[in-house]
């Protein structure tokens, strides 16, 4: 017996119907009924930053992400799926930075840490419900009401322990490696603030001579900017 197919199908409310179902029936939830006693799979999910709205690029990567866990879970495999919001890191200071009106960490100190991390707290979850949006449409299961944090003193925590078994398996070692600077933050950027924007721009610097105590007429030419700790240390003098 043969079925007309119809070569007209509203792709995307075929889409939503299939969501609804899921939704309605609890089948992530079921999934990991199923397989709670199977071997585990550890997922990482690799966490967005909540503070700025979401993407096509996100959709891809998600899309990537999603493949393995659910081949996983076909093959009986218990994985978790916990999600993740990454809270850390210069885009969130200077979004608020923006906000503020302020330039410098001077400023910050002024209005005070205390404050201006608060303000940086309520920021990182601005488009919290614009990325749960997004996973539940494109069908992306994550554990999103047990999420993790890492602004959060548990997964600070977690990371100096990693750290500190890295160390302790002797597997840590110093290096070197030149990196992009930012003068007015006093730090080094990764690609991803350098991709945001980059500029040449002109800053004051200092060059102080220190005599050595034990050469005669032997100097250590220090080199440092106004952002620097020493010449903050010598504008007290």
């Amino acid at each position: 017996m043969f079925r007309k197919v119809d070569s007209k199908v509203d792709l995307v409310k075929l889409e939503e119907k299939i969501l609804e179902f899921w939704k309605k029936q609890k089948i992530f939830g079921k999934t990991l009924k199923k397989t709670e006693k199977g071997k585990k799979f550890i997922f990482y999910e690799g966490p967005p930053t909540a503070n700025g709205t979401p993407g096509v690029h996100h959709i891809l990567s998600r899309v990537y992400k999603d493949i393995f866990p659910r081949f996983k879970t076909m093959k009986g495999y218990h994985v978790s799926r916990k999600a993740g919001w990454d809270t850390h890191g210069l885009p969130v200071e200077l979004e608020i930075e923006k906000k503020l009106g302020i330039n410098s960490k001077d400023e910050i100190e002024e209005i005070g840490i205390e404050k201006f991390n608060s303000l940086c707290r309520e920021s990182v979850m601005k488009y919290e419900e614009d990325w749960k949006k997004l996973t539940e449409r494109i069908g992306f299961w994550l554990d999103m009401d047990n999420a993790y944090f890492t602004f959060k003193d548990e997964y600070i925590e977690t990371v100096w322990w990693i750290l500190k078994s890295i160390w302790d398996r002797d597997l840590l070692y110093e290096g070197h490696k030149i990196v992009p600077y930012c003068p007015r933050c006093g730090t080094p950027l990764s690609s991803h603030e350098i991709a945001q924007g980059y500029k040449e721009v002109e800053d004051y610097s200092v060059i102080v001579k220190f005599p050595l105590k034990d050469r005669k007429n032997t100097f250590l030419l220090v080199w440092t900017t106004r952002h620097g700790p020493l010449y903050q240390m010598l504008q007290q003098l």
